[in-house]
């Protein structure tokens, strides 16, 4: 049976939706600016700037403007440089001469094939697409999405890619008209706020290379030894649990293998805080873990229990947040099935079952002939009926695969999970 989330989506819709109030003073953005929402986010965390108390909205972003800020929401504006400048219009006395070099470095924003980085010149609004596209994690992008679009035409063929992953992504700006793109204008300051939102709301979605490479501690998750990797690098906007690291989680509601089938969704939650050895707090208690299931075994004769094979997905934590997650069970096929106790449990019935019956069997052959013979007939009957049992025990079907709510089942992370703050 699929579980639907739709409480979680309604309140994620909520939650996107609520305009928080100015916390500082913006004398040329009112409350009712399309962009609004977005330019308080942007300045209240330092992302971009005033010019005294204005934003400046409409003016053009420069590729220096889009590069200080872009660092600062990949958490990389302190980033140790310790590679040579190579851009021919470059010197140390450039203004932002360092964040011109960290972004080279990371391979963020890169320069012209002449050897320039022209700092103080207008972005376009395809290569601020093309940067999201670059630093985003890859994918098979839908290009029918570009339909959507009534000036799909005007891309550039090198960048058609790029929209259509950033719009998979929703990773973009389409305003004032919501069926344009209009890649080749350039890129206003309200725009540049709209898509700096945007990414620092999906640093999920962003390579763990290019997130918090400057400011990240190692900290170490400790649920079992078995575990391929037990490393959690912890930033300043996100933690990332390694790939091979190890996690508990309960099902949400009982499971009965019999009564899913292959596509269907299951939930997971973990009734405690997931902190790392050192005490920082990694996945916050009642978050929620989706998976698919991808195929089911049904039991077979001869006591092969039934298997199931759920992929995790997604995790929604408590605040509606929905990211990235690609985990299944930590076993040796990655299946989920009942254990040797519960086996040995359904072969234990079937070995009293069959003694039960051997006992009255031996009881019965043996008072025929002669009631004095009883204890004879108990004697043979007994381990004849147990060894009959077990023999049935074992070459019958095996056991479905069944779960109460709350049960615990560990699973391994097969890539990093980026977990926002």
């Amino acid at each position: 049976m699929k579980k639907l989330i739709s409480g979680t989506v309604a309140a994620c819709i909520l939650a996107m939706n609520a305009v928080p109030a100015l916390a500082v003073s913006i004398s040329d953005v009112n409350s009712n600016y399309w962009a609004a929402k977005e330019i308080t986010s942007v300045v209240n965390d330092n992302i971009m700037t005033l010019s005294g108390s204005r934003f400046n909205p409409e003016d053009s972003m420069t590729r220096i403007e889009f590069v200080n800020s872009l660092l600062k929401v990949l958490s990389n504006e302190n980033l140790n440089v310790n590679i040579t400048n190579q851009f021919s219009d470059v010197t140390t006395e450039t203004p932002n001469y360092g964040n011109i070099l960290r972004s080279q470095q990371l391979g963020l924003v890169y320069g012209y094939p002449d050897g320039t980085f022209q700092p103080e010149r207008v972005l376009l609004r395809d290569e601020a697409q093309s940067v999201v596209s670059h630093i985003t994690k890859d994918m098979v992008a839908d290009r029918t999405v570009l339909a959507n679009f009534k000036d799909a035409d005007t891309i550039p063929a090198w960048a058609t890619n790029v929209y259509a992953k950033t719009i998979n992504y929703g990773i973009y700006v389409n305003y004032p008209d919501a069926s344009e793109l209009r890649p080749l204008d350039s890129l206003s300051r309200a725009e540049a706020a709209v898509l700096l939102a945007k990414l620092r709301d999906k640093l999920d979605l962003v390579k763990s290379e290019y997130v918090g490479a400057g400011s990240t501690t190692v900290e170490h998750l400790n649920v079992t030894k078995k575990a391929p990797s037990n490393e959690v690098y912890v930033g300043n906007t996100q933690n990332v649990i390694a790939e091979g690291n190890v996690l508990v989680v309960s099902f949400e509601d009982k499971f009965k293998s019999e009564e899913h089938a292959v596509g269907d969704i299951v939930t997971f939650i973990n009734e405690e805080d997931i902190c790392t050895e050192e005490g920082t707090l990694v996945i916050p208690a009642g978050s929620k873990f989706v998976a698919q299931i991808n195929e089911i075994k049904d039991q077979k004769w001869f006591n092969k229990n039934a298997r199931v094979y759920p992929q995790l997905c997604q995790i929604i934590l408590p605040n509606g947040k929905q990211l990235a997650f690609n985990a299944k069970p930590f076993t040796k096929d990655y299946s989920l099935k009942e254990g040797p106790w519960m086996t040995a449990g359904k072969l234990a019935l079937y070995t009293v079952g069959g003694a039960a019956v051997g006992t009255g069997a031996g009881v019965g052959f043996g008072f025929i002939p002669d009631p004095s013979r009883i204890g004879t007939g108990i004697a043979i009957g007994t381990p004849v009926g147990a060894a009959i049992g077990l023999v049935t025990g074992l070459v019958t079907p095996g056991l479905k695969y069944h779960a109460k709510a709350g049960e615990d089942i560990q699973v391994i992370l097969l890539d990093n999970a980026a977990i926002t703050k």
